[in-house]
């Protein structure tokens, strides 16, 4: 089975700023969008930020892996590791505060990865992995 680009919707507490941590910072290209939502190309997926109206119900909490309190919920993308490598140095340069910093997991093992989170200004957990072999993620 080939590989299909997915499609996330999630709530923003505000757009501009939503517009300049995914366009401006991650680097996404905008695609269409009216007042209350814009979308944006993460890779090649697709990322609809929609415009929060009144309080949100949604809860997180924090899961140890690796060692690591992981965010949940979260979501992310998967990128090869050149890719990953450069957006994990550019968001250094930007002084970006990282939920959990830039580290390899399973180094030597299969599925190694490299993997950080950050929050958008909204406080939605993202993860970034970057894999040099694609075929290594699902491995066990």
């Amino acid at each position: 089975m080939s590989a299909r680009p997915f499609h996330a919707a999630i709530l923003v507490d505000d757009l501009d700023a939503a517009r300049r941590f995914y366009g401006d910072l991650i680097g996404c290209a905008e695609g269409r969008s009216d007042t209350d939502w814009v979308d944006f190309d993460l890779f090649g997926n697709q990322l609809v930020c929609h415009r929060k109206i009144g309080a949100s119900s949604t809860q997180s909490q924090r899961n140890t892996v690796d060692g690591k309190s992981v965010p949940v919920p979260h979501w992310g993308v998967i990128l090869e590791m050149h890719e990953w490598q450069a957006l994990a140095d550019r968001l250094t340069e930007a002084r970006v505060e990282f939920v959990i910093e830039p580290y390899m997991r399973f180094r030597g093992q299969a599925g190694e990865q490299g993997t950080f989170f950050i929050a958008d200004p909204s406080g939605n957990a993202i993860e970034f992995k970057g894999f040099a072999d694609l075929s290594q993620l699902f491995a066990s």
